[in-house]
């Protein structure tokens, strides 16, 4: 299903997970059945070792290698980030943010420019991606289709495949020809970083997506059955999993009934803002939907949502609003919920949207994905990492909540906190998730859960408490703030509790012996009573609070930290060869490394800060990026850095002059030379969209012209009876036509902006009808030309009540027919469209502009005879105008500056621009329908440390002044640190 779809759906399909048969066996079998795995430590991090693993599963959890694993992922969109560089700063972003896995949609047809043809190579090197998140220790959910919705154009399905035999995402072997060689070239790459093999960190594998088989639909299963078949043919040996329905569980017919009771399902669940998170405790098995001896699985959590043209989801807004209303407390309630509903394989889409650059984006979305993820376009960190950063760490370091079932029924005083109970079989631990559905904070006491006091829930927000915890060598008796983590560091345990900011966090341990206590902060008080120490910390006031806890039941110290959730999101937990350390201040840590008695950290400082250590025995000595830091030994053990690191530098941008301009559009001329154009002159189609009676076909694809702007110009004779010529043109969203007759503008016609109603539609077609003036109404030979912008192919639905394919990518792009009032004439077309695909941007860089084909966009254009022209411009014109000019930037080596371009104007004006940056199409602007203004420049197409070649193409239609207006770069972020960046290859002619 595409992300664009979940904005308006609380409910989508499931997937079914198969476990890999080949090296791969779950709970231990055999003829003394199942085997119980009991609560303990997680696997360790994963990497590319070379050693063989194993994977399975059980009713609570995956396990690895026989020990519990709570798969906690994020997914990521490395082809919406052309810049490998980069992939690595998010990926280190994820993990040190709590997550172990990344999910990775590889959509078909960013690699396939023509069939049989697959390029793994720059910006698409999938191996690299692959090889970066093993060395980033994060397992991979692997999803290459065919189809993968992820919100881009066809699905992922290749244009080329537009035009192709056969039925997509059918058995029809004229497309499973197709689909066998693109899972081939993946599949050749995957099997070299499988887990099971321990080649690399593929853990899951998706077959499909958004793909419901009804029970009585054997052609549907015939399908997924092929695509098993193929995977395991290419010795993927790792679990599958694709798209259906909860009660239609489908098995390969190949497993000979080997995956009989074996099975997980995967929901794909999402909730408008506002609305309840789902509660799934009623969907059948352990409340999740599972059935019987398999753990809940969601496969597709909405990590915010699609937002269409116009921003029918943002209120025209854009993904500001959307993280706005989709915000830590939406995130946190919708999490928290999961877990309690027994979600151990958890999947957020997305946590990293980045950009839909070139022709990718799909029907739904305009130009950025931002998504109103918790790591922004800009590779930012927002506050909404805080509920993922939290719940993600204390997974992994507190393994009781792997294997948790339903307990007794327990009620809040108040009504409006809905309270879930469960409870760990082994260690008796007790876990409460809080859920207040109101728009009020609420505090209410939680009779007979062993809360002894007041606990208090934000409004539309959730909390998880715990009681009978053991951390480290002591216990929890209760706590009214949640848990973070629970580790031991060096010669003490360190237990670190979250909570909103101004509220108060009181936790109480059993201690059958009075302990040591000692507030090293002045916010914290505390109290030993009876077998009890409580202590008693406002959270926020003072950032990080320590509580030092000494003797009693044991003889190692247990460090208490408390944090908000600003200050949370400044504690890194890192595992070293040598044990785990926690690091305090920097806005990010990316590694440690241990030498000796000194520890090296690398990492990200935004503002003044400074760093605290806690780290393994013998460790004296701190670096950071490489220069080393001057501490002290603190009172809670900690190394403390003597004074504050300062903060990244300011970055100054230039202004953008020097511009030069150019008419585009001489296609409109009519004695402009078209012989080398294709005649758009036959008579069938290979597509679903019938063709006009008398056709002829001028539908782009079927002549090979499938991204981006197409041409058509028509020769006709004699125009004497001609009043009007009415064309009709199909589009994907936002499309728009342009008209000239021998040269003289008839007009411009748009399709409509979306609203609710039609944000969901993929195709929309209309008739534009110009009136021709009498001064046009000759004799002789006149030439038609057209402009369409076709946009996007729809996405390739399957319809969920029968399961019929739909081929809704082949509905016909461009122009469909034109007919004249007052006689018919025959018209011979020739059609325009990209030229052959850059070699290194791809097939969805480039459409059919006049100044793409000649190269006006790329560096090194010779552009000297342009006219010298400043913004903001006032031209009133219909057609395309070009505009180009350069920049310097020298950003220093140490910081990562993020920085987009912006453009600002009259909203009324109607015109969009294309924006080229270095020749590459970073994404399209649209004047008078929004609502996107920033466009994400990323680093490494961007040169922060050179020359960079700006390019804009305008397409106005002449019933207004056009732009550009105001055009500036701008600031999105810096920080000092940062990951080394590569300049990405971008060609001149």
């Amino acid at each position: 299903m595409e992300l664009s779809r979940r904005t308006f759906t609380a409910l989508a399909g499931t997937a079914a997970l198969g476990l890999a048969l080949a090296g791969s066996g779950g709970a231990a079998t055999g003829p003394r059945g199942a085997r119980t795995v009991p609560t303990g430590p997680p696997p360790p991090a994963p990497g590319a070792d070379g050693r063989r693993h194993r994977v399975g599963f059980d009713r609570y959890s995956l396990l690895v290698d026989g020990r519990r694993l709570v798969l906690w992922s994020g997914e990521v969109h490395p082809f919406r980030l052309p810049s490998p560089s980069l992939w690595r700063d998010v990926l280190q972003k994820l993990r040190a943010h709590g997550h172990n896995a990344v999910a990775v949609p590889v959509p078909w047809n960013y690699h396939s420019p023509a069939p049989g043809t697959y390029d793994f190579t720059g910006v698409r090197d999938l191996d690299l991606f692959l090889s970066m998140a093993a060395e980033e220790r994060l397992y991979v959910v692997l999803r290459p289709g065919p189809y993968i919705g992820a919100d881009v154009d066809a699905g992922g399905l290749p244009g080329w495949l537009t035009v192709a035999g056969g039925t997509a995402r059918t058995a029809d072997p004229a497309y499973l020809r197709h689909v066998d060689e693109w899972l081939g070239a993946v599949d050749a790459i995957a099997v070299r970083h499988l887990f099971t093999g321990g080649g690399g960190t593929v853990l899951l594998y998706q077959v499909e997506d958004g793909y419901d088989v009804p029970a009585g639909d054997p052609a549907g299963r015939a399908y997924l059955t092929h695509l098993y078949d193929k995977v395991r043919a290419d010795r993927i040996d790792v679990p599958l999993f694709h798209a259906g329905g909860p009660d239609r569980p489908w098995v390969p017919r190949s497993s000979g009934g080997r995956e009989e009771g074996r099975r997980l399902y995967a929901f794909d669940v999402d909730t408008a803002p506002g609305e309840v998170p789902p509660d799934l405790r009623h969907a059948g098995g352990r409340g999740t939907g599972a059935g019987p001896g398999t753990p809940g699985f969601l496969a597709g959590v909405s990590g915010g949502a699609a937002d269409p043209w116009g921003g029918v989801t943002s209120g025209g807004k854009g993904y500001a609003e959307v993280r706005r209303t989709r915000d830590a407390a939406y995130e946190r309630r919708n999490h928290l919920t999961h877990l309690a509903n027994g979600i151990t394989a958890h999947n957020v889409r997305v946590a990293f949207g980045g950009t839909s650059w070139g022709w990718l984006p799909g029907t739904g979305v305009y130009t950025s994905y931002d998504h109103g993820a918790a790591i922004d376009e800009g590779r930012r960190q927002t506050p909404k990492l805080a509920p993922l950063h939290q719940l993600g760490h204390l997974l992994r370091t507190v393994p009781d909540l792997a294997r948790l079932d339903p307990a007794g029924e327990v009620r809040a005083e108040d009504d409006r906190i809905t309270v879930y109970h469960l409870a760990n079989p082994d260690t008796d631990a007790r876990v409460y998730v809080l859920r207040n559905d109101s728009a009020e904070q609420v505090t209410s006491l939680l009779p007979d859960s062993g809360i002894d006091v007041p606990v208090t829930v934000g409004p539309r927000d959730a909390k998880l408490l715990a009681t009978g915890l053991e951390l480290g060598r002591r216990k929890l008796a209760y706590s009214t703030a949640q848990p973070m983590l629970s580790m031991t560091v060096g010669r003490q345990d360190i237990a670190v509790f979250t909570g909103r900011n101004g509220e108060t966090a009181q936790v109480a341990l059993d201690c059958e012996v009075q302990p040591v206590t000692s507030r090293l902060d002045d916010e914290p008080a505390w109290a030993y009573d009876r077998g009890r120490l409580n202590v008693v910390v406002p959270l926020g006031v003072g950032g990080l609070s320590r509580v030092l806890v000494e003797g009693g039941d044991t003889d190692t110290p247990m460090l208490l930290l408390f944090a908000d959730d600003a200050t949370a999101l400044r504690l890194w937990p890192y595992q070293t060869p040598s044990g785990p350390l926690l690091v305090h201040g920097p806005a990010l840590l990316r590694s440690a490394v241990l030498r000796g008695s000194t520890v090296h950290l690398t990492g990200d400082v935004v503002g003044e800060t400074g760093l605290e250590v806690w780290g393994p025995r013998g460790i004296t000595a701190v670096t950071w990026n490489g220069r080393p830091v001057k501490t002290v030994l603190g009172q809670a053990g900690s190394l403390v850095m003597e004074g504050l690191m300062p903060g990244a530098p300011a970055v100054r941008l230039p202004a953008l002059g020097g511009w030069r301009r150019r008419a585009g559009n001489p296609e409109s001329e009519p004695d402009f030379d078209d012989s080398g154009w294709t005649a758009a002159d036959r008579g069938t189609s290979r597509g679903p969209t019938p063709v006009p009676g008398g056709g002829p076909v001028l539908f782009a694809d079927d002549y090979g012209f499938h991204y981006g702007d197409v041409w058509y110009r028509g020769r006709f004779e004699d125009a004497r009876d001609v009043e009007s010529v009415s064309l009709s043109y199909s589009t994907g969203t936002q499309g728009l036509l342009m008209a000239w007759l021998d040269g003289r503008p008839l007009g411009t016609h748009r399709m409509p902006v979306p609203d609710e109603d039609t944000a969901l539609r993929g195709t929309w077609t209309a008739t534009a009808t110009f009136a021709v003036p009498e001064r046009l109404r000759g004799r002789g030979g006149h030439v038609l030309s057209v402009l369409v912008r076709r946009m996007q192919h729809d996405g390739d639905r399957v319809d969920r009540a029968d399961g019929a394919a739909q081929d809704a990518h082949k509905a016909a792009r461009g122009l469909v027919s034109a007919a004249f009032a007052g006689g018919s004439r025959d018209v011979a077309w020739r059609i325009q469209g990209a030229a052959a695909p850059d070699r290194v941007r791809g097939p969805l860089n480039d459409g059919g502009l006049h100044g793409e084909r000649e190269g006006w966009h790329l560096p090194g254009h010779d552009d000297r005879d342009w006219e010298a022209v400043d913004l903001p411009r006032a031209d009133r014109r219909q057609g395309v105008t070009w505009y180009r000019t350069g920049f310097r930037l020298d950003v220093a080596a140490d910081v990562d500056a993020s920085i987009g371009l912006t453009l600002d104007d009259d909203p009324e004006r109607a015109y969009r621009v294309q924006i080229f940056l270095n020749g590459w199409n970073m994404g399209q602007y649209v004047n008078d329908t929004g609502p996107q203004h920033t466009f994400v420049l990323p680093n490494g197409i961007l040169r922060t440390r050179g020359a960079n070649t700006l390019a804009l193409a305008v397409l106005s239609d002449g019933t207004t002044p056009a732009g550009p207006g105001d055009v500036r770069l701008t600031l999105l972020g810096a920080a000092r640190g940062g990951v080394p960046v590569k300049a990405v290859d971008s060609p001149g002619r």
